[in-house]
């Protein structure tokens, strides 16, 4: 394969393509189910159903802002409450133990995402349904299963007599929550409600792991670039480690600090700057290919920017104050996992690639052109947008 540059460079040229054509792509959605569970024995269940959820692609589908949904009609308004509710039934399902597997009977509004109203013309128009109900005698748990088949994750959230249950689980497609107490609602709430003990902490850490993970392999295509941007520099251990080791600093610094809610920045300046910042490192590679102070330093505030990045994945899931550090703990971890899987995963494919002129004609310079590319379009679209 060596004696082939030509094909080489036909490969990177198809990768440079593919990550400018998926530059666009946003987070994620998730279907958030939230039981509230009264003393008295009534009940709400409620989902939150997102449209981008039945998507063929989630990850790349606009959301529906305001501005569009009020120009629906009612037929079109009708027709999307229809598809949320038989979404509901075929991604979640809902057990009451020991009765069994039931059917909730949602009824369905819009409102904007995390239970809010519609207020801004660029808020994302969901699907809420709620369940109003009693739960019946005898009943001594429930549970949700993520049903498979779909492409999204399910969040598993509840509360007791008006206090937020400490753990919270994402559940990936096939996945099982664990089977929530409801023998002692009736007894009277602390003052300071219920309290996480260590093997809840540890679920919380867990769960908020493997969400950190995927937040950026496979779904967070920015820091994905980014951290190939780091590796393309030189492939000797020095760089690579002092490199990984500030971005690590100074996006746990400030995914830290953005989480506490002692810094805040708006998406619209977060977003392309990390945009921005994989296109400045990725030309870097071309034009100025040596590891050096500069460098290091560039590397450091740009991963703070990053840092702010994460935590708006973080935001997206309401975190139990007392498993907040364990959240947060996990979600770090998970996300420093997922960039060395990336290093490895760039270790693995050019390793043999012994010659390293070689190595910068076939491999740092297609894949670092392929990557300012993306950046820039991905700058553009979201100054633009």
């Amino acid at each position: 394969m060596v004696g082939h540059p030509r094909l080489i460079r036909s490969l990177f040229a198809v990768f440079g393509c593919f990550f400018a054509a998926l530059a666009d792509a946003h987070s994620i959605p998730e279907i958030p189910v939230h039981g509230r569970f009264q003393a008295d024995g009534t009940a709400e269940i409620s989902i939150e159903i997102n449209p981008r959820s039945w998507a063929p692609s989630p990850a790349e589908a606009p959301s529906l802002e305001q501005r569009a949904w009020a120009r629906l009609t009612a037929e079109q308004r009708t027709e999307l409450l229809r598809r949320a509710r038989e979404h509901a039934a075929a991604v979640v399902e809902f057990t009451f133990e020991p009765l069994g597997r039931v059917q909730p009977d949602f009824e369905f509004t819009f409102g904007a995402e995390d239970g809010k109203p519609l207020y801004k013309p660029d808020d994302a128009v969901v699907m809420v349904g709620r369940w109003k109900t009693r739960v019946p005698a005898g009943i001594t748990g429930w549970r949700i299963r993520s049903l498979p088949g779909h492409k999204v994750s399910v969040l598993f959230l509840n509360t007791l007599d008006g206090v937020p249950y400490p753990r919270i689980e994402t559940l990936f497609p096939g996945e099982a929550s664990f089977t929530l107490d409801l023998t002692g609602r009736a007894a009277p709430a602390t003052a300071a409600g219920p309290r996480a003990d260590g093997s809840a902490g540890w679920a919380v850490f867990v769960n908020f792991l493997r969400s950190g993970f995927v937040h950026v392999l496979p779904h967070g295509l920015d820091h994905i670039l980014f951290v190939l941007g780091l590796f393309l520099l030189s492939r000797s251990w020095r760089p690579v480690i002092t490199q990984v080791t500030a971005f690590t600093l100074a996006h746990s610094l400030t995914l830290a600090l953005a989480a506490a809610g002692w810094v805040h920045a708006p998406e619209s300046v977060v977003e392309p700057i990390i945009a921005l910042s994989i296109a400045f490192l990725a030309l870097e590679n071309l034009f100025r290919p040596r590891y050096t102070r500069w460098r290091l330093l560039v590397v450091f505030l740009f991963g703070a920017v990053h840092g702010l990045g994460f935590a708006g994945g973080l935001a997206d899931k309401p975190i139990p104050a007392d498993a907040f550090l364990a959240a947060l703990t996990g979600f770090n971890v998970g996300v420093e996992g997922a960039q060395l899987a990336v290093i490895a995963l760039a270790f693995a494919a050019t390793f043999w690639v012994r010659d390293e002129e070689r190595y910068r004609r076939w491999v740092v310079v297609p894949a670092s052109v392929g990557i300012a590319l993306a950046g820039l379009w991905w700058a553009a679209e979201r100054i633009w947008a």
